[in-house]
């Protein structure tokens, strides 16, 4: 159990928090590239409580203000795209995508005025369908040369959901692999070449069996967790007998994402991204390592779930997460429908908007867990030391830091560790896009 004292400091993410002065140390998705795509390229965003107004000029560049304009206060997200920026309905102040105004056309003194006006302005960069964008102070860190990063864009698909809940249980149910076999078990094995980009539903590397009944069989598994060069590589194996075993492997890219396989095929790699201390977004990048993605079944499955513009849950608290007892009884654990996405959100939505971790009793299968809030809490504690913490990459170390490796198979359970680097390593050299410098 923990103190309430320590459950703040590691979920309270608002200005001036020490989570949240870290976290501001980072890149941080803000919104999809496709939520700027129509006649008008304008978005309102919250990040760590802030207000901001996202938007593409009329050059098709990228620009992140904060959404009161400085005039009176009036939203800048309502504003016009014209004449170089973003104009203020209010009185017609315009601002270009650094925060500087460019016209106060309802005033007389404006030309001696404007250059005395500057709109906090944020850095933002796109990378294969995500927009990130920068909240701290000083130099933004280098991007690593993830898969995720380095793969061209045919082969990366990228979404989001929305989540009622605080940042860090959305983000440890992703560091948590024993929860599978319970939270996402079918009681029936569907077949994997109809399910195309759906997690758990795909044959495991190496093996006949489907992740699904190694989930359902093989219920215990044996965790271990180790430091890597991106934060964390957490290992869970399941004994199958017959000196064989299947392996998963899950990574944590500090301070918030985390990579896991989807199939033999493609990895997923998802951040967690506080709105405010309440409520987050998931942000997810499909990376495949043979053929390019299909992004438009990708993006049609996931429509099922979620409704536009605000990528909002089709079920949740509202509708009991359209449990079934039926269902439950006859087709899933949950009786949540066969999405895991659904069976996650409920999971960390139960909890509470902010779990009380004070009344948590953890396990011996909650290894990944211990480590990532101890790991967490001693970054924090380095940014409020002014040191640099893991992960803030120079434009020298990011193009070493690459991967992570990952994977669901079965192998040899003497020989399990060199077994699924062989398979990671395979897979990775045999993709099309293998030793490209990110775009």
């Amino acid at each position: 159990m923990m103190t309430v004292e320590h459950s703040k400091l590691i979920t309270e993410t608002g200005p001036g928090t020490p989570a949240g002065e870290l976290l501001r140390r980072y890149w941080q998705p803000a919104a999809l590239s496709v939520e700027l795509e129509g006649r008008r390229p304008v978005r309102p965003v919250k990040l760590f409580g802030r207000d901001l107004v996202l938007f593409r000029d009329a050059q098709g560049q990228l620009g992140l203000l904060d959404r009161d304009c400085p005039h009176r206060g009036a939203d800048l997200a309502f504003g016009r795209l014209e004449d170089g920026g973003l104009r203020c309905l209010f009185h017609g102040w315009l601002f270009d995508r650094h925060g500087k105004c460019l016209q106060m056309p309802g005033d007389p003194q404006g030309p001696q005025l404007c250059p005395r006006i500057q709109q906090r302005s944020y850095p933002v960069i796109e990378r294969n369908g995500i927009i990130f964008a920068y909240l701290g102070e000083g130099a933004p860190p280098e991007f690593p040369a993830l898969d995720c990063f380095v793969a061209p864009d045919s082969h990366v698909f990228a979404f989001k959901g929305y989540l009622d809940c605080n940042w860090l249980q959305a983000l440890e149910v992703g560091l948590d692999p024993a929860h599978a076999s319970f939270l996402h078990r079918f009681f029936e094995d569907a077949d994997a070449a109809a399910n195309y980009g759906r997690q758990f539903r795909a044959t495991s590397a190496d093996s006949e069996m489907t992740m699904t009944q190694v989930l359902r069989e093989f219920e215990q598994p044996a965790i271990s967790v180790r430091n890597s060069d991106t934060g964390l590589q957490i290992y869970a194996l399941r004994d199958l007998g017959e000196g064989r075993s299947h392996v998963r492997v899950t990574n944590l890219i500090f301070p918030q994402a985390f990579v896991i396989p989807l199939s033999a095929e493609m990895t997923i790699t998802q951040w967690h991204v506080p709105i405010d201390d309440k409520r987050c977004y998931w942000y997810a990048l499909f990376t495949s390592f043979t053929g390019p993605v299909d992004k438009e079944e990708m993006r049609r499955q996931r429509l099922q779930l979620y409704t536009l513009p605000d990528y909002m849950p089709r079920v949740g608290r509202f509708n009991d997460y359209g449990y079934s007892e039926d269902e439950q009884q006859r087709a899933t654990y949950t009786g949540m429908g066969e999405d895991i996405n659904v069976h996650d959100q409920w999971a960390v939505e139960s909890q509470g908007q902010i779990q009380d971790r004070t009344r948590e009793h953890l396990g011996t299968t909650d290894k990944a867990i211990v480590a990532f809030r101890k790991l967490l809490m001693n970054e924090i504690k380095k940014a409020g030391r002014g040191e640099r913490t893991l992960l803030q990459l120079n434009p020298e170390e990011a193009p070493s830091v690459t991967g992570p490796g990952t994977m669901d198979g079965v192998g040899p359970t003497a020989e399990w560790e060199a077994y699924w680097r062989s398979v990671d390593d395979r897979r990775r050299h045999s993709a099309p896009w293998f030793n490209k410098a990110p775009a």
